[in-house]
């Protein structure tokens, strides 16, 4: 019996598509567009949510029309004695500390692969504080949560990378919402 060649079954199938003519449409399209989104976004441009991890500003997003194309990024706003809910994502964040001080609780993953993926998250948080000027890291998909034990009100820009949602790891758990929200 002969072994099948990978020429005698490349021209195999009858289905058709327009992939590649598509995506060369898409380009000219974004590109087309990319010539009237905006460089600056001007403060009162830049919208609020009241979103499950409290009152946020949203500073660069995909929906806003601006130039950037791989970076998310938004201020949130803590009240004094206010926090964060608990939320992960497979993204990375860094988060500049723009006003006030507070601390994070970060519950890390724990990952494994012998026969299968498992993991699970650390049982006890590690605690990080934080002051104006600082910047937090967050790991992809660590469970967190920010706090303002403090009298006045912290801001943080909180910018992550748009570039992993788009590689299909678009994951982000709400594992609890903010005080209030």
């Amino acid at each position: 019996m002969k072994a099948i060649e990978e020429r005698d079954v490349a021209h195999a199938g009858t289905k058709t598509c327009s992939f590649r003519v598509d995506d060369i449409k898409n380009s000219a399209e974004f590109r087309a567009a990319y010539e009237h989104a905006v460089n600056v976004i001007g403060a009162e441009d830049q919208p609020f949510e009241q979103s499950p991890d409290g009152l946020i500003k949203h500073l660069v997003h995909e929906k806003m029309d601006t130039r950037e194309s791989c970076v998310d990024a938004y201020m949130q706003f803590l009240a004094p004695g206010g926090s964060t809910g608990r939320h992960r994502h497979m993204w990375e964040e860094v988060i500049f500390v723009a006003e006030g001080s507070g601390h994070d609780l970060h519950w890390d993953l724990k990952f494994d692969c012998v026969d299968a993926y498992q993991w699970d998250w650390e049982t006890e948080p590690k605690k990080f504080e934080w002051t104006r000027g600082d910047f937090i890291y967050i790991p992809p998909f660590s469970i967190h949560r920010h706090f303002n034990p403090g009298k006045v009100e912290a801001r943080l820009i909180v910018i992550s990378n748009r570039i992993v949602k788009a590689m299909g790891f678009n994951w982000l758990d709400q594992v609890d919402n903010a005080p209030g929200a």
